[in-house]
Formats: C-alpha cells, structure tokens, sequence
C-alpha cells in the first residue's frame, strides 16, 4: 500500500484523509518536516510516498492526477507531492537536510524548511464545509477566475493556467511540499505537474481563502472532468463524435467493477478475432455479423484507453498490448476477409497482402518522420505555420484528419462494406483510400523537411538507424563504405527501385532477381553508412520497408504456387510485427530490439535475398516455395515474439501507455 503523510494536523472538517485513504493511501500524521522525514524512512523504498500539506483544498481528481499516475517518478499540485522509485532518495535527502538552502525556504546555512501550522480561524471551518470534493455543479468564468486568484490555488504567481506552481515562482513559504517539489527539481528529478484546467488545487492562508477555495471546489463537477479527462484530445472524427461520447461512460462501468485496461484490450482482440472468424465463413450472414463485431471491437479499443486515462492504471504490459493489438486486429481481419472471399472462388489474398503492406508502409512514413524530427532544433517552416493557421478554422481541422483515413474511419468503412459488399470491393475501397491519406500525409511532410531548417540530433539520427533494421550483410557494406557513400536517400531509392523492377519484369526464379536482391543489399547498406540526418533522411526506413514487402507480394502473386500468397502474408506480418515492436521500444526511450535478434532474422536485406534465392530455387517444385515461406514466417514469429514477450513484461520495460497516433 502507498504511503500518504500529512504535514500537520488535519484541518477541522476537512475530507483530506478519508480521500486519500479512499486512493489506496496509507495515512500518517506528522508534526513537521523532521517527523516527515523519520515517517518516510520507515515507508519500504519500492512504495510511492505521497507529501501533503493538511490544509489542501481541491479535488479528489487533482489529488489523483498528483498523486497516483505512475508513469512520473515525481509529480505536484499546490499542496501535494508523490514521488516513487528514483525520486524516493532525493525526497529524503530534501527532507534529512533542512539547512541546505532548499529552493523557497530562504537562504544562507541556517535555512530551514518551514513547518505548517494550522492557520488561526480554521478550527471551526467545518460548519462551512463537510467536504472538499462535491459531486455536482458547473464552473462558470468568474469562478474559475476566482480559483485562480485563491492564495495557494491552482493558478498562483507564475503559475501556467491549470497548473502547479513552476518551479522557482513565488510561493507560500508554509507549502511543505511546494518547497520539496522544487528540491526535487534542484536534485535533477523531474516533476510532473498536471494541467488541471478547471479542477481546483489549493492550500488556503486563512478562513476566508478557504472558504472562497471550498466555494470553488462546489462549482467544479469533478466527476464530469474525470470524464471529459478520459476521452483523448486529439482523435478522429468518427472516433469523438460516434464512440467517444458513450465509450467514456462504458469506460467508468470497467473501472467501477474493478476491471483492468488490459482485460479490455484482450476482451477486443478476441472480439476481433472473433469477427474475422465470422468473415472466413464467406456467407452473407457471417460477413454482417463480422462488420458488426469488428465495430464493436473498435469500441472496447476506445474503451481501454479511456479506462486507463479516468482510473491512471498504465502498466508496461499495457503499453504493449495497446502498441500491438490494433495491427493484429485488422491483419486478422484481412486474412478472415481473403479466406471468407476464397470460399467463395475469389482469391483476394494479394489484395489482402497489398493492403497489409500499404498500410504498414504508410505506418512507418509516420513514425520515422516523428522520430526525426521531435527533438530537434529550429524545427520551424512556412507549411508547418500554414498547417497552425488552418487548425484555426474548426472544420479544416475534421477534414484533414478524415482525409487520411484513421482508424475509426477505416475500420468504419471496413464493417459497413463487409456488412454489404464483397472482399474484394472492401480490399480495393481500403487500398484507394490509403494510398490516398498516404500520399497526402508524405507529400505535406515532405515539403515541410525541405523548407524547414532543422538540426536533427544523434538520439535521432540513430532511432532511424534503428527503424532501418540492417543485418549483418548490410552491416558489413556500411562499415566497409563509410567514406564514400553518398547521400542516404539515394542509394536506398535506386536499391528498392531496381529491386522492384526486377521481381516484377523477370520470370519468377530468374538469377537476375537474385542479383538485384545483392545489389540492393550492397546500396541499402551504403545508405545507412553514414548518420541520417539530411533533411530527407527519413524517408530511407520507409522505402526499405516498401522494397521488403513489395518483393515478397511480387514473387508470391507471380509465382501462382498454391498457398504461396498466403504464406507471404504470414511471413509480412512477422516482420511487421518486428518493426512496430521496434517503433515502441524507441518510443519508450529503451531503444531497438537487441543486435542478436535484428542479426538472426537476417534484416531487412538478408530476408530480402533470402526469399529471392528460395524463389529461385524452388518456384518450379510444386509447393516447395509455399513450405519455405511458412517455415520463415514462423522462424521469424517465434524469435520476434519470445524476445518482445519477455521485454514487454521486464522491469526494464518503459512504464508508458502510448497514446499513439490517429492513424
């Protein structure tokens, strides 16, 4: 259980103690900063340790907000701090030594933090209030202007609107965990304070300031907030305007019943699981239960997110299961669409596949873009500032998201066309639809790298070397051509290209793609042999993506060996799999998957070849290619799942639940 300890008597009236006991907060009472340093000592060092100051007024969900997300080592509001795992030693050290000038509680060696006291006037203050967290109302202007003029409150003297204090601002001197939440900072630890917009947040100086800060807690709806906190602020337009608006509440029912962010997630795989099953029937039946389950599906995949967001229960595992599942929910999906279709005499397993790949590409447009460029300097352009001024006119903002067909959008059209239509019209409606967004969103990220005049940094340039998966043959051409390679752009372009147009003009087997497939190994390697950090740098992980997969779908689809198609299928969503465990790992700050692995599934350039030599070797001997591809797929699926199993669930796992992107 967590540790909560009260800087000083509780404040006669106030709810403070039974709300954080109602947390999961262990409550103790202390007379000072020395007795609050004794206390925290005997808290065992693996347990979160909450600071607060007994006089706080506010919400239960700002108290929540500060005191129980677990993705921050430290976090405050005006009144509370909690601090966890490597924040745990510099709270004691900010509390054992008093003396050492701590930010905000004077200066020169004899500094000390202050001790708070009950103000006078505030032991009868319960005939005002018999709680600081009602249930009702609703916060006009004045009154939100009112918090933030409260002493103490949420918008104090150089305090962002809606949050904590920043550090180094004008504070109350009393405010026991203000000044340790400034120490913190000091230390080198990193304070989270949430934005807590119209929730209230405040350590009152006297009666009347507590009086006007309970009026404020009255006007406030905190459950209302939690709520509306829950739904993500930026989603698509069928996503906030279709599912949010229920799926918050079903969200709240979850966590009433105690259930987990990671039972929902499960709860809608299996449902789309359960959805592809009903398409593989090929029956009309089947494909109208199968558009309704997959809609479903996509409700308890809003449903996850919002349960985590109105309760904080992110955990690692989470993390993963949100980064994975979506991706093995629709790929299931087209594979149930491509067995339903054959059943039916269509053979739809190319279009399938070709979705599977324009939709991973379009993926990792997105994620190397992000990655090159989140941290890095003078990352400003003429596009991106015409991009603002749009945002500012409302409907701009719903059509450009729309456009690039995200995934409410998408998984919308894929049930209402399964529902009604054939596999074949839902693959060909789903692959003109995402070429489209695809080549909208690179065209406009495009032109922004040109105009814009940033400075990519290394952790940048070397996420893109991670995204570009080399092996160890491509390894071997980067380290022997380092000084003369060219650009990185270029060698990758004329490698995917030749590569392509080889498998897709010469007879299947020829020698000739096998010789492309070493010629792009060799120009592939070239283009990572020197940092990427050119303006354009980052489109090599996508076109190395875009080469792999298109070479596979060229020789399956060309082949005509039965179960060849499939088979590709198989093997592209292992190593799709493989790259979006990359993207969250680098996400995570915990860096790629490890050398070993990207060594023994050869890279990108190594399966490349690898199937162009199987393909060479055994088109002509009846199912033998089909055999060889399965038995990759699953060599493949095996290594890249043990190894992102056992990290995913590992202490060293980042403890993050990605928000994503809309697409």
């Amino acid at each position: 259980m967590s540790t909560a300890i009260l800087t000083g008597p509780p404040v006669p009236g106030s709810s403070l103690d039974g709300d954080l006991r109602s947390l999961g907060f262990d409550v103790k009472v202390a007379s000072g900063p020395d007795e609050t340093g004794t206390l925290l000592a005997a808290v065992p060092a693996g347990e979160r340790v909450a600071v607060v100051d007994p006089r706080f007024v506010g919400h239960l969900h700002a108290l929540r907000l500060a005191l129980t997300d677990p993705r921050f080592p430290a976090a405050a509001v005006p009144g509370a701090l909690a601090a966890q795992g490597e924040a745990r030693p510099a709270l004691a050290r900010a509390l054992n030594a008093p003396r050492a000038g701590v930010p905000g509680a004077g200066s020169g060696p004899d500094a000390a933090l202050p001790v708070p006291a009950v103000v006078p006037g505030t032991e009868n203050a319960s005939a005002d209030a018999s709680t600081d967290t009602p249930r009702s109302g609703a916060a006009t202007d004045a009154r939100v202007e009112a918090a933030s003029q409260s002493p103490g409150g949420t918008r104090g003297p150089g305090s962002p609107a809606g949050g904590a204090p920043e550090p180094g601002a004008p504070r109350d001197t009393d405010d026991l965990p203000a000044l340790l939440a400034d120490a913190l900072d000091a230390d080198g630890v990193a304070v989270h304070r949430p934005q807590l917009g119209t929730l209230v947040a405040a350590v009152p100086a006297d009666a009347e300031a507590r009086h006007r800060a309970r009026a404020d807690v009255a006007a406030v709806d905190d459950e209302a907030v939690r709520l509306r906190s829950a739904v993500k602020a930026h989603d698509g337009f069928f996503t906030t305007f279709f599912i949010s608006p229920y799926s918050r509440y079903i969200a709240r029912w979850c966590a009433r019943r105690g259930l987990t962010p990671n039972q929902v997630t499960t709860a809608s795989l299996l449902t789309a699981l359960l959805a592809a099953g009903c398409a593989a029937t090929g029956e009309r039946g089947g494909y109208i239960a199968a558009g309704v389950l997959l809609l479903v599906s996509f409700v308890l995949d809003c449903t996850d997110g919002q349960l985590a967001r109105y309760s904080l229960q992110y955990s690692t595992m989470g993390a993963w299961l949100d980064a994975t599942f979506d991706r093995a929910k629709e790929y299931s999906f087209y594979a149930g669409l491509a067995l339903g279709a054959a059943r039916g005499g269509d053979d739809v397993w190319a279009l399938a596949l070709g979705a599977m790949v324009l939709m991973t590409c379009r993926h990792v447009v997105d994620f190397s873009f992000n990655e090159a460029n989140h941290d890095a300097t003078a990352n400003t352009s003429p596009t991106a500032a015409l991009s603002s001024r749009l945002d500012s006119v409302g409907w701009t903002v719903w059509v450009r998201r729309m456009i690039i067909l995200p995934i409410g959008e998408r998984w919308a059209m894929i049930a209402v066309l399964t529902a009604a239509t054939t596999p074949r019209i839902v693959f060909w409606a789903l692959i003109i639809g995402c070429a489209f967004g695809a080549c909208y969103t690179a065209a406009g990220r495009v032109l922004r790298s040109l105009t814009r005049k940033a400075k990519r940094t290394a952790r940048a340039a070397q996420a893109l070397a991670d995204l570009a998966d080399t092996g160890p043959l491509g390894e071997l051409v980067a380290k022997a051509g380092r000084r003369l390679a060219p650009p990185p752009l270029l060698p990758a372009v004329a490698g995917a290209a030749l590569l392509i147009t080889v498998a897709w003009t010469q007879p299947v087997g020829s020698a000739l793609t096998v010789i492309a497939a070493l010629v792009y190994a060799v120009l592939t390697g070239l283009a990572v042999a020197r940092p990427l950090k050119g303006a354009l740098d980052w489109l090599v992980p996508p076109v190395l993506r875009a080469a792999e997969y298109t070479t596979v779908l060229i020789l399956a689809a060309r082949s005509e060996v039965p179960g060849a198609l499939p088979a590709a299928f198989g093997l592209v969503a292992a190593v799709a799999y493989h790259h979006y465990d990359t993207v969250y790992r680098i996400r995570g700050g915990t860096g790629a998957p490890p050398a070993w692995l990207v060594r023994t599934i050869g890279g990108h350039e190594g399966r490349t070849l690898l199937v162009t030599v199987l393909a060479a070797l055994l088109v002509n001997r009846g199912t033998d290619f089909t055999l060889a591809l399965t038995a990759l797929a699953a060599a493949v699926a095996l290594l890249v799942l043990v190894e992102s199993i056992r990290f995913w669930v590992s202490s060293g796992a980042p403890a993050v639940h990605d928000e994503g992107e809309t697409a």
